[in-house]
């Protein structure tokens, strides 16, 4: 089957791998450019909330099994997060702040399955072109060449608080 369309190119940032997801890697996809148009207005898209990480350090295997029980993360464990930066993908639709760099409390009572080591489902790791097709308006991505990170523009958890604030007040 073969499906044409006319999209602004603005409109196929991160659909490439949705696409490739959906055919199950057996769809060809190519674009050519058609021209210039007038804006004809804003793309919409819908997205849950994010994990985000309330404190800085190293992120640790028990924070992140706590971060994974409310979503999906971006992270594995021993990655250097600091406060502010995005972690995760929460599975409701507001942001979720959450300290992945949280250490077991060490404890004198053991038992046979209490050192079982926890498993922990793999990170989902977003390209380029994924990480500016997930962003709001409120987040920014971090490129270095050993990293691509996500967070949050304001990046404290009270700067975040007083812009929402800021932004209710103006709305009355």
């Amino acid at each position: 089957m073969r499906l044409e369309y006319d999209i602004p190119t603005r409109g196929l940032i991160g659909f490439r791998n949705a696409f490739l997801t959906l055919t199950k890697g057996n769809g060809a996809m190519a674009s050519l450019l058609q021209g210039y148009e007038p804006w004809a207005g804003a793309i919409g898209t819908a997205r849950n909330g994010v994990l985000i990480a309330s404190e800085g350090g190293v992120a640790l295997t028990y924070g992140l099994n706590n971060a994974q029980a409310r979503g999906q993360t971006f992270i594995e464990p021993g990655t250097p997060v600091y406060e502010g930066m995005i972690v995760g993908l929460n599975a409701r639709p507001d942001d979720l702040v959450v300290n992945v760099c949280k250490e077991k409390k060490a404890t004198n009572v053991r038992s046979s399955t209490s050192d079982i080591a926890v498993r922990l489902s793999p990170p989902v790791k977003l390209s380029l072109e994924q990480s500016l097709d997930f962003i709001n308006p409120d987040e920014l991505v971090e490129v270095t060449p050993q990293n691509i990170r996500l967070r949050k523009r304001l990046l404290t958890q009270h700067e975040r608080a007083r812009a929402r604030e800021y932004e209710q007040a103006g709305a009355r």
